[in-house]
């Protein structure tokens, strides 16, 4: 972050995303068959519907950084909780609901407040290769079986990663 509080990592891909966004708006344009109004109708509603829960899971974010004291962090989820940090963020992550709107402002909150690369890596794994929220639909839609072979499959990649992470790169941030 800059000395304003703006996130400076943000400005490439806004500017590759705009520059993308005005390509393709221009191949609607040319088709000549309204594709370009169809698809500012479908970006606008998709905005409308997720801009809450942007903006309140960008004030957990925010609230997980000013409220929770970075001694705190330190010692539970920071580089000098060790695996304990790790196991923490693989089982925080694997039982956090809601997609990247919601974990990732949360993950920036943890690593500006102090936990560790290793702790935030296992929390994004855990959330995206457990998700405990996602497997009763998991198990209606794929069945118990192959439910369980994918948890068993999976089951020590989140701990392994954060470890990886912070071994490799704990100075990394």
């Amino acid at each position: 972050m800059d000395k304003r509080g703006r996130t400076v990592g943000m400005v490439m891909p806004t500017v590759i995303l705009g520059v993308l966004a005005i390509v393709l708006l221009l191949i609607g344009y040319w088709k000549g068959q309204g594709q370009h109004i169809r698809g500012l109708e479908y970006g606008l509603r998709m905005t409308i519907s997720i801009f809450p829960l942007l903006i309140f899971a960008m004030i957990v974010a925010g609230m997980v950084h000013a409220l929770i004291p970075q001694e705190l962090l330190s010692k539970w989820v920071g580089a000098e909780s060790g695996m304990k940090g790790i196991l923490i963020g693989t089982v925080a992550g694997g039982f956090s609901p809601g997609g990247p709107y919601v974990n990732l402002p949360i993950v920036a909150g943890l690593l500006h407040g102090g936990a560790s690369v290793g702790t935030t890596v296992a929390f994004l794994t855990g959330w995206s290769l457990w998700a405990i929220a996602r497997l009763p639909i998991e198990v209606g839609i794929l069945g118990w079986r192959f439910t369980v072979i994918r948890l068993a499959s999976t089951f020590f990649f989140p701990p392994i990663a954060g470890w990886l992470a912070q071994t490799f790169f704990a100075g990394v941030k």
